[in-house]
């Protein structure tokens, strides 16, 4: 799978993607940190990546129509969240991605817990 990290995870969740044989890239690395979330989203789909995220904006499936993209997956961390909530999130993907296929899906991702959006056709 082919990952793009938006700004606000950055370099702090790089490895374990790339660790586990994704394709990893970030905002920051091409320079779009503060660029805007269409923006982000347009090169996501241009490069064939899902995006990675900690914006709840994301999360709107009538703004981002999921099935658009080749997945849009927003983690959901804890307030004062730490490293470790940070970690067990992406390794929560991870396994996620072991299981199911995010192309043109929405998930949602607390510690242990994925939410797909189901599109209603």
């Amino acid at each position: 799978m082919k990952f793009k990290l938006d700004e606000n995870i950055g370099q702090r969740g790089i490895n374990q993607p790339k660790q586990a044989g994704h394709d990893v890239s970030t905002v920051l690395e091409q320079g779009l940190t503060s660029a805007s979330d269409p923006t982000v989203i347009t090169v996501c789909q241009a490069e064939d990546r899902c995006l990675v995220t900690l914006d709840l904006d994301f999360s709107n499936p009538l703004q981002y129509v999921p099935s658009e993209y080749k997945g849009i997956a927003v983690l959901r961390l804890p307030n004062r969240a730490t490293i470790d909530d940070l970690t067990d999130a992406i390794q929560t993907l991870i396994g996620g991605l072991q299981r199911e296929n995010i192309t043109g899906n929405l998930w949602i991702i607390q510690r242990g817990r994925i939410r797909i959006y189901q599109q209603s056709e």
